[in-house]
């Protein structure tokens, strides 16, 4: 795993084009009042939340945010700088974030939903719950589905639950302002928990790797063991080859 570029460091000039807002617009234009782009962040690590951002647009906005990038293609520096911004630019943000317990009891899917459901609710309680979700990818992960109470826990109990439409787009993290600004949310927020573990962990390497299985990250499992903050459905350790 290439490491990313310290914080000290000049931050390279973003990569890629950037994302627009034709089909924020277009959801818009077919009845949408408060559109909102979400992503997920922390899917394949074996410790740490898995972690959803959402980023409510304002009706009519037409411009995106310079040097707005998906936020795998943005150094650490060039993230941190873009959430106050993102923050200004969108009529509400949220993020949520979904245990490596509930992840072991309810299953990834689950988990990820309960952690954009917990999103919707932080961007609620700023005042702009989206009446559509952009999602990036194929899959709807985000709608309940028949599964109704499993979201109690996302919200206060006098908050109504998200009831909204989700409509889901290849590559909207490269492509759509909104779902691009929610990846920034996300990963910016579940990077510096990571960070803040590490101190308490320090030989996983979390500082660095994040939670990802990192080659120092599996030798520390070798050698000591999961933590409270793995997730233990997961192999955590390579298979020993049989002798």
């Amino acid at each position: 795993m290439v490491p990313e570029p310290a914080a000290s460091r000049s931050p390279a000039a973003p990569r890629g084009r950037a994302p627009g807002l034709a089909v924020e617009r277009s959801l818009q234009d077919a009845g949408a009042r408060l559109v909102g782009g979400m992503d997920e962040v922390g899917r394949g690590a074996l410790a740490g939340p898995v972690t959803a951002g959402v980023v409510v647009l304002r009706p009519g906005t037409v411009r995106g945010i310079p040097g707005l990038r998906d936020s795998k293609l943005l150094s650490p520096v060039r993230r941190e700088a873009l959430v106050p911004r993102i923050r200004s630019w969108c009529a509400a943000g949220g993020v949520g974030h979904a245990s490596p317990q509930e992840i072991d009891g309810l299953g990834l899917t689950a988990a990820l939903r309960l952690a954009g459901h917990r999103a919707l609710a932080a961007a609620a309680r700023e005042g702009a719950a989206p009446d559509v979700v952009l999602l990036d990818g194929r899959h709807d992960w985000l709608s309940s589905a028949g599964e109704p109470s499993l979201f109690d826990a996302s919200a206060p109990a006098d908050e109504p639950a998200w009831a909204g439409a989700v409509v889901t787009r290849v590559k909207a993290d490269l492509t759509c302002a909104s779902v691009a600004a929610a990846s920034v949310l996300a990963k910016v927020e579940r990077d510096r928990i990571m960070r803040e573990l590490s101190g308490a962990w320090p030989q996983y390497g979390w500082d660095s790797n994040k939670g990802y299985g990192a080659a120092g990250h599996r030798a520390a499992l070798e050698e000591a063991g999961p933590t409270p903050h793995h997730r233990l459905s997961w192999r955590l350790t390579r298979p020993t080859a049989a002798t």
